[in-house]
C-alpha cells in the first residue's frame, strides 16, 4: 500500500508542474490566467498567437503524464502505472504549484494514455486530431476521445482498465463543463480563434 500512496503523491507533484505557465513565462507571453479562456493547457497557450510555445506546451503536459506512467510501471507495476496515471492529471487539473488551478487535463490525459497501452493511445490521439482538423473545436474533439478511449479499452484490454480510463475520462468531462454549455449554444470558438 506505501508504494501506491507514494506513487500517487509523485505522480500528483509531477502532474502539478505547469507547462503552459512555464511557456508563456519564457516566451514573455504574459499570465495565462489572463489571457483567452484563462485555461493553462496548450489551446489557450496558442490563442497568444505563439505556435512554438502551444507546442512545447503540448509536449510538456503529454510528456510528464507519460513520465508518470512509464515511472510507476517500472518501479512499482501496473498497479503503480494505474494510479500514476489519473494522480498526474489531477495534478494538472488541480496544481499545487498554481493555487489549486489547473488545465483542462487533454494533454496530460493523452500522455498516460499513450503511455498505459500506447495504442489505445494513438487511437485517443487519432480521434482527437480528426475531430479537430474536420470541425476546427479542440474542446469538442477532446470531448470525443474521452468517449472513445474507454470503449476501445473495455473491447480491447479489460475492464478494470476501461474503469481507470472512464474515470480520467469523467475528470476531462467535469473541467469542460462550461465547453459543454457553449457547445450547446453554437458559441464554442474554433482553433486558431482570439
Amino acid at each position: 500500500m506505501l508504494p501506491l500512496i507514494l506513487t500517487a503523491i509523485l505522480a500528483y507533484l509531477l502532474g502539478s508542474v505547469s507547462f503552459g505557465l512555464l511557456t508563456a513565462r519564457l516566451f514573455g507571453l504574459g499570465d495565462l490566467r489572463r489571457v483567452g479562456s484563462g485555461n493553462i493547457g496548450a489551446t489557450n497557450v496558442l490563442r497568444t498567437g505563439n505556435r512554438l510555445a502551444a507546442l512545447l506546451t503540448l509536449l510538456g503536459d503529454a510528456g510528464k503524464g507519460a513520465a508518470a506512467v512509464l515511472i510507476a510501471r517500472w518501479l512499482v507495476g501496473e498497479d503503480g502505472a494505474g494510479t500514476a496515471a489519473l494522480f498526474a492529471m489531477a495534478g494538472h487539473l488541480w496544481s499545487c504549484f498554481a493555487g489549486f488551478r489547473g488545465g483542462k487535463g487533454v494533454a496530460t490525459y493523452l500522455g498516460t494514455l499513450l503511455a498505459l497501452y500506447w495504442p489505445m493511445g494513438l487511437m485517443a490521439c487519432a480521434v482527437w486530431l480528426a475531430m479537430a482538423a474536420a470541425l476546427r473545436i479542440s474542446s469538442l474533439a477532446a470531448l470525443t476521445a474521452a468517449l472513445a478511449a474507454p470503449v476501445f479499452a473495455l473491447l480491447v484490454l479489460h475492464w478494470h482498465v476501461a474503469v481507470l480510463v472512464a474515470a480520467m475520462s469523467a475528470l476531462v468531462f467535469f473541467k469542460h463543463a462550461a465547453n459543454i454549455a457553449r457547445l450547446r449554444a453554437g458559441t464554442e470558438p474554433r482553433i486558431g480563434g482570439k
